[in-house]
């Protein structure tokens, strides 16, 4: 599972720290490497899947290729932004070019684990989504607990 955030520096090279809570919830390849799905998400970050969660996310997604065009131009446009990435020795995540520049990564990056994923933000946009959703905190309390929500 992934819970709790954490802010990290991009390098020169484009690699972040993956924190070792995160890193707990991902699996490793036949290599013993230790690999994750990262794809363009939604508001403005990426998500970070481990392959089981990955492969979950698929389930409850509508995989039919004609069920109408929206729902092919969203699998359009998740698959063809989505990498199976692979961490370094040291924990660190390369952020695939075409993802950086459409989520407008810099220099900062915030984590936040959400259940089955793991979600990057720049750490400005991130900032400024706790800021102006903190005080919905109690009424989005309905949608976890059964309430109509959203």
């Amino acid at each position: 599972m992934f819970y709790g955030d954490s802010l990290h520096s991009m390098d020169a090279k484009h690699r972040v720290f993956v924190p070792k809570r995160f890193q707990q919830a991902l699996g490793r390849d036949a290599e013993g490497n230790m690999v994750a799905f990262l794809t363009l998400g939604l508001d403005g970050c990426l998500f970070l899947f481990s392959e089981d969660g990955f492969q979950k996310a698929l389930a409850r997604m509508d995989t039919q290729a004609f069920t109408g065009a929206k729902a092919r131009k969203m699998q359009r446009l998740f698959f063809s932004n989505t990498h199976r990435v692979q961490l370094d020795a040291s924990g660190r995540l390369l952020v695939p070019e075409k993802l950086r520049q459409q989520v407008g990564f810099e220099k900062e990056v915030a984590m936040v684990g959400v259940i089955e994923r793991a979600e990057l933000w720049p750490r400005a946009r991130w900032e400024a989504f706790q800021e102006e959703s903190g005080s919905d905190f109690d009424e989005l309390g309905d949608v976890l607990c059964g309430g109509a929500g959203d």
